[in-house]
C-alpha cells in the first residue's frame, strides 16, 4: 500500500507537504519470488538430509539461513499479491530475513575454517590461536546479525526518521560483516601458505583439506560481493536506482545465496569432517565435528 508517514502534528505534516512513500517502487514479481522460495526450499531440505547423514552440526545455520530465505520470499510472494495495496507485515518479513539470512551463513563458513585447521592438525601454522579463531568471527557476524535485524526492525515503525536511522544502523552491521569477511579471508590465505611451507603429516595425507579450504573462499567472496551490494543499495537512499529496480535483488542477492546454499551441498564439509564418513582418513574426529561449541 502507499503509506504516509505519520507525522504526529498538522504542522509538521504541512510542513513536509504529508511525506508519502511507497513500501516497493515497483511491483514484486510473483512468479521470481516463488522460484526462488522453491530453489532455497528444495537446497534446504537438502542440507538439513546432509546435516542428519552427516552429523556436522556446526552446519545448523547455513540451514536455518536457508529457512529465513524461504519465508522472505514467500514475503515477497505475497507483498507481490497484494500490489498495489502492500501491507506492512510481508514487506518487513521479506526485508528482514533476506537482510539476515546471509550472516548464518557466514557462522557456518567461519566455524568450518576451525575445525579444517584441526583435521589437519594446523593449529601451530595459524597466527591466531585455534580456540579464538572461531569464537572472534563468529562474535563479529553475530553483531553485524544484530545489527541488521535491529535496523530493519526499527525501520517498521514505518516514519522517515525510523527508516533513515534504521537505514544507517543496517549499513553499520553490513560494514562490521564486510570488515570480519576480510580479515577472515586473510587468516584463511595465511594459514593456508603456512601450513603449505610448513606441512603436518595430516595435511599431507590424502585428506582432500585444500579443496574444502578452497570452497570456504568461494561461498565468503559470494557473500562478501552480496553484501557490497547491500551496502551499495542502502547508501543510495529509498530513491536509490538499486532500491527502485527489482532484477538487482534477484543477481546480487538471490543468485548469489542460492549459489553459496548449493556450492555446501556439493562440496560439503561433512567428506572430511563428520564423524561418520570422515573415519576413512586416519584420526578420530567425532568431537570435531559433532560439538556445537565454537571452539
Amino acid at each position: 500500500m502507499n503509506s504516509t508517514m505519520p507525522d504526529g502534528s498538522a504542522a509538521g505534516a504541512a510542513a513536509s507537504d504529508a511525506y508519502t512513500y511507497s513500501l516497493y517502487h515497483y511491483n514484486p514479481s510473483i512468479p521470481g519470488a516463488i522460484v526462488v522460495a522453491v530453489i532455497f526450499l528444495l537446497t534446504t531440505v537438502f542440507h538439513f538430509w546432509q546435516l542428519i547423514k552427516t552429523r556436522c552440526w556446526f552446519m545448523i545455520p547455513l540451514a536455518v539461513g536457508g529457512i529465513l530465505e524461504v519465508i522472505g520470499y514467500a514475503g515477497r510472494a505475497k507483498s507481490g499479491d497484494e500490489s498495489p495495496n502492500w501491507t506492512l507485515g510481508p514487506y518487513i518479513i521479506q526485508a528482514i530475513l533476506l537482510l539476515v539470512a546471509p550472516a548464518l551463513f557466514a557462522a557456518t563458513i567461519y566455524m568450518a575454517l576451525g575445525r579444517v585447521i584441526q583435521r589437519v592438525d594446523g593449529e601451530s601454522r595459524s597466527f591466531v590461536p585455534l580456540r579464538w579463531l572461531t569464537k572472534i568471527f563468529v562474535t563479529g557476524d553475530v553483531l553485524s546479525f544484530f545489527l541488521q535485524a535491529g535496523g530493519g526492525g526499527y525501520q517498521a515503525v514505518g516514519t522517515l526518521e525510523a527508516l533513515e536511522n534504521g537505514s544507517n544502523v543496517i549499513i553499520a552491521g553490513l560494514f562490521v560483516q564486510l570488515f570480519c569477511f576480510g580479515c577472515f579471508i586473510v587468516v584463511s590465505i595465511a594459514f593456508h601458505m603456512a601450513i603449505k611451507k610448513q606441512p603436518t603429516r595430516q595435511s599431507s595425507s590424502d585428506i582432500p583439506w585444500q579443496k574444502h579450504l578452497k570452497a570456504l573462499y568461494v561461498g565468503s567472496a559470494l557473500i562478501m560481493v552480496r553484501s557490497i551490494f547491500r551496502v551499495v543499495e542502502y547508501l543510495q537512499g529509498f530513491s536509490g536506482y538499486l532500491l527502485s529496480h527489482e532484477p538487482y535483488l534477484y543477481v546480487f542477492d538471490a543468485l548469489l545465496m542460492i549459489c553459496v546454499m548449493i556450492w555446501f551441498n556439493w562440496i560439503h564439509p561433512g567428506e572430511i569432517l563428520s564423524p561418520v564418513i570422515g573415519k576413512r582418513w586416519n584420526g578420530d574426529i567425532e568431537e570435531d565435528c559433532s560439538s556445537t561449541q565454537m571452539s
